[in-house]
């Protein structure tokens, strides 16, 4: 039987079906969230934190875009940090430990008091098509539901099998079921699917440690929020602590590689090569006597720990074996165990840049699915399919985020130029032009976005244009002030060969910040913004504005290259002057640009000449063709 009909189902409601869900909503757009279980939204499922290197800038970025992942870190955190803060700008990272039981029902709360959605507590078994594009889900209860755009977001739950040692669970998270019925519906759609595996440590029960014996790892204050219009929140931070472990945990752990899953054949899949488990990092780095662990809380009234560093899946009795020979862990309890979990992908070269699947019209995949691991990976490509979906329902076009633009783009270009074989995780390394992807300028980048869209109040669009406005008369203001390099002081040997110079190109000095030069400027006006966001603004504005010059002229010849649009029928098979591979790689990813041709791995210089003279000709020909009446 059929039931309700909406605008867009988002399949899983983990965080990239949450992002989905609440960017549609925003939108107008009635919203069907299909979820095993309405109280676990956006749970976090492995460790209680956001952020860290390259992941903090798609969850700014996020914030721009008007998403929730920002506000509810901020609004649960227990622990804020600011990472590199020793290197540039380009590369600072927040990191935030999160209350990963407040963190779920803040989530919760926003989209059950959210009228445009409505959570469907089911598993999805089939996606219903008519005519080349998705017009429903089948449920498990043999009920249809019908909607205009379908999202599948399934996380871990698509076919998910836990590992520990020799034991197999069929479920999506520990004491959750999976989904299997959908996989079988995505293959007989036309879907290649894969297989990936990712894992988590065992919890410890923090009133076992011993934390003497373990280094403190404190916040920071003042507190580095994530959300632009986060307000100081006054809380007590919950510190976090590294130990290591030691040649005896080696020892046990050699002794057992055979009963792990990855060592035993049982797992064939492929896991994350950035966070190996414990037995992979001791096999691989054989020649260490020991690794760090950090102890996370997982939050301010739970006493249970997260061993970040430790994954693993061994059986239960070597896990505890293993962990009580890590320092501070020596009468440690285990809540529970450590495991490895597989499940089914569709790898990304079936999907567009909008996420659309290009078999299937109206069908968008966002998060795991895809092919990444992380949180923020997965809200990041649940917002842009909410809002892409939405605008493919007002007949509008896809917002296409570039490479040049944001850390989502670079990621979403990653997937369906490369189809990554093992989970995809966000570093700064992958962001080519990262001097101009700051976690500082993500509303500079996106915030017409989210106006233009709606996805933002029009007050808060309107008080971030002041700032931007009162930013450059700040710059222009400290270009003007010029002072006698003879009261420098020790910095008058950088000017030796200057009698004057300006307040801006003091600033350019490394070492030399605003508040050293503040003495020189006087009164700062009657500014309407937040002076101390004025002052980290032009500070680094200033800093990085010669790099910053040579990096946009980098990023024009990019746009360029992204501009060079390939037809969407180009036969490459019948191309003159492309190597075989090549014919293979453009057929099978489809590219739409002649950049993003050129990233496709394999492709030559060659190639892309070739290509290029293919899509000028084709081009002039479907120009030149006559109109038939």
């Amino acid at each position: 039987m059929k039931h309700l009909d909406f605008d867009i189902l988002v399949i899983g409601g983990g965080h990239a079906g949450v992002e989905a869900a609440l960017v549609a909503s925003h939108t107008g757009k009635r919203v069907g969230l299909i979820s095993l279980d309405k109280t676990k939204l956006a749970l976090m499922s492995c460790n209680p934190s956001v952020g860290g290197l390259g992941k903090s800038h798609i969850v700014k970025e996020i914030d721009a875009l008007g998403g929730v992942m920002a506000r509810a870190t901020d609004a649960t955190g227990i622990q804020f940090r600011k990472l590199n803060l020793s290197r540039g700008p380009a590369v600072w990272a927040t990191r935030v430990q999160a209350d990963r039981t407040a963190y779920n029902q803040y989530i919760c709360q926003i989209i059950n008091n959210d009228p445009n959605i409505e959570v469907i507590e089911a598993a999805a078994d089939a996606i219903l098509v008519e005519n080349g594009q998705a017009v429903g889900v089948e449920l498990d209860s043999g009920e249809s539901v019908m909607a205009k755009a379908v999202i599948v977001c399934t996380g871990t739950f698509l076919g998910g099998l836990i590992h520990i040692g020799e034991k197999k669970i069929k479920a999506g998270r520990k004491g959750e079921k999976a989904a299997y019925k959908l996989t079988n519906s995505f293959r007989s759609l036309g879907f290649e699917v894969g297989r990936l595996k990712t894992g988590t440590p065992p919890r410890l029960d923090g009133t076992t440690i011993d934390y003497d014996l373990c280094e403190i790892q404190p916040g920071i204050e003042p507190k580095p929020y994530f959300s632009y219009d986060t307000k100081a929140i006054e809380i007590e931070q919950v510190p976090c602590f590294l130990t290591y472990t030691t040649k005896e945990t080696k020892k046990i752990i050699q002794a057992n590689l055979k009963k792990s899953p990855m060592f035993s054949g049982q797992i064939k899949s492929t896991g994350p090569r950035y966070c190996p488990s414990i037995e992979d990092k001791i096999y691989r780095f054989s020649d260490r006597d020991r690794h760090q662990i950090f102890l996370e809380p997982e939050g301010k009234n739970n006493s249970e720990v997260y061993p970040n560093g430790f994954s693993t899946s061994l059986p239960e009795d070597i896990q505890l074996k293993a962990i009580k020979t890590i320092t501070g862990l020596e009468n440690v309890k285990i809540t529970q165990p450590g495991y490895a979990i597989e499940y089914d992908y569709c790898p990304a070269y079936q999907i567009k840049n909008s996420l659309e699947t290009k078999l299937i019209a109206n069908l968008y995949f966002a998060g795991q699915i895809n092919g990444t691991s992380g949180y923020e990976e997965a809200a990041g490509q649940g917002l842009l399919a909410g809002l892409n979906a939405s605008l493919k329902i007002d007949q509008e076009p896809p917002l296409i985020l570039d490479r040049a633009e944001s850390y989502i783009g670079v990621m979403i270009d990653d997937l369906v130029t490369r189809s990554t074989t093992e989970p995809y995780r966000m570093f700064t390394s992958r962001a080519e032009y990262r001097l101009c992807l700051r976690e500082d300028n993500a509303r500079d980048r996106l915030f017409d976005y989210a106006n233009r869209y709606n996805l933002i109040p029009k007050e808060k669009y309107s008080q971030f244009t002041i700032l931007q406005k009162e930013t450059d008369l700040e710059m222009a203001k400290l270009s003007k002030i010029v002072i006698s390099v003879a009261k420098l002081g020790k910095l008058a040997d950088i000017f030796e060969k200057k009698e004057n110079v300006s307040l801006a190109d003091l600033l350019t000095v490394p070492g030399v910040e605003y508040d050293d030069i503040e003495p020189f400027i006087g009164s700062n006006g009657s500014y309407l913004s937040d002076a101390d966001a004025i002052k980290e603004r032009v500070s680094i504005f200033i800093k990085y504005k010669g790099y910053i010059k040579k990096q946009e002229r980098e990023v024009s010849k990019f746009r360029n290259m992204e501009s060079q649009f390939i037809p969407e029928d180009m036969p490459y098979n019948e191309l003159n002057g492309l190597r075989n591979e090549a014919q293979e790689k453009f057929t099978r990813f489809k590219p739409i640009s002649l950049g993003q041709a050129s990233r496709i791995e394999g492709v030559t210089t060659g190639d892309i000449a070739a290509l290029s003279v293919h899509v000028r000709k084709y081009s002039n020909k479907q120009k030149n063709r006559p109109e038939v009446e």
